[in-house]
């Protein structure tokens, strides 16, 4: 039986699938956070060298961040064949940001897999699904779908979202993965969505934790003024820009964890957003 654990020790979330043969790891932090993801790990009861391979959903820095490190204590990089030519496309941001605990991901270590391999690839594993290509956010992204219903999609714009793209490349990737029937779906840097019953797809809750014309209203630090949303959400895209977590956002900010979470999955998933792009996703979102 397959064990997902959902691992957050950045403002990436990460995810361990154990199955019924080995352990596989979907997606990495910024470099920086290997210490993190160790204590982390530490509370799954598994040791980091007992996973077999890491898969990883597109080669952005807070997906591959640690990639290596994590490889150099015994697993396996595996690289879809339609990600091959992207592998070091975030070399050049380490360099220039001078982080020295980067690894660059050793090419001759790594295992390209063609993605119709995949599924055999998986059942070495004792997980049964497949890697799909799912383009949109980046040509490199990938969505691994369990037969279970489990998919992980990195930064795949979301479900909610899809109104937003229809007739484009997210779309297209969306309808994709729609048609395997999702049960849950696992986001890069928001909570996991679960399909209820496998009716309705949750597309927008409308709960009051969603809608941005109530979040000033409700901080946990009601000394904490702001001359209005705008002003918020930039100091939350200030503060996610130098690697902070949602935790230490909220001590700063004292917002509301939910809405904290909105902003920084929107701002790190959706290229060149501005505040007001955000906040009108966020109303989407609520409405």
């Amino acid at each position: 039986m397959i064990k997902i654990s959902e691992l957050k020790y950045s403002n990436t979330n990460t995810y361990l699938i154990r199955g019924e043969r080995g352990v596989l790891l979907f997606d990495t932090g910024w470099a920086g956070t290997f210490p993190a993801f160790c204590k982390c790990m530490g509370d799954t009861g598994i040791p980091v060298q007992e996973i077999d391979y890491i898969l990883i959903s597109h080669f952005h820095p807070d997906h591959m961040g640690i990639a290596q490190q994590i490889a150099d204590l015994g697993s396996t990089i595996v690289v879809m064949d339609v990600q091959s030519e992207y592998i070091h496309s975030s070399d050049l941001i380490f360099a220039k940001e001078n982080n020295v605990d980067f690894r660059t991901i050793d090419d001759e270590k790594a295992e390209t897999i063609r993605i119709e391999d995949s599924r055999a690839f998986l059942a070495k594993l004792g997980i049964d699904g497949e890697v799909i290509h799912t383009p949109g956010h980046s040509d490199d992204s990938i969505s691994l779908c369990l037969d279970s219903g489990d998919i992980f999609v990195g930064d795949l714009n979301p479900l909610y979202e899809l109104e937003l793209y229809s007739g484009t490349q997210i779309g297209e990737s969306w309808n994709r993965l729609l048609e395997r029937k999702p049960k849950t779906i696992y986001y890069g840097h928001a909570k996991k969505n679960v399909i209820e019953d496998g009716t309705a797809y949750n597309l927008a809750t409308g709960s009051e934790s969603n809608n941005p014309r109530k979040i000033v209203s409700r901080l946990d630090n009601p000394q904490r003024e702001y001359r209005d949303l705008y002003d918020l959400v930039s100091r939350i895209m200030k503060y996610t820009d130098k690697g902070m977590s949602i935790d230490r956002i909220q001590s700063k900010t004292g917002a509301d964890r939910t809405f904290i979470e909105d902003v920084t999955r929107m701002y790190m998933t959706h290229q060149n957003v501005g505040v007001a792009g955000i906040l009108d996703r966020i109303e989407i979102k609520g409405r």
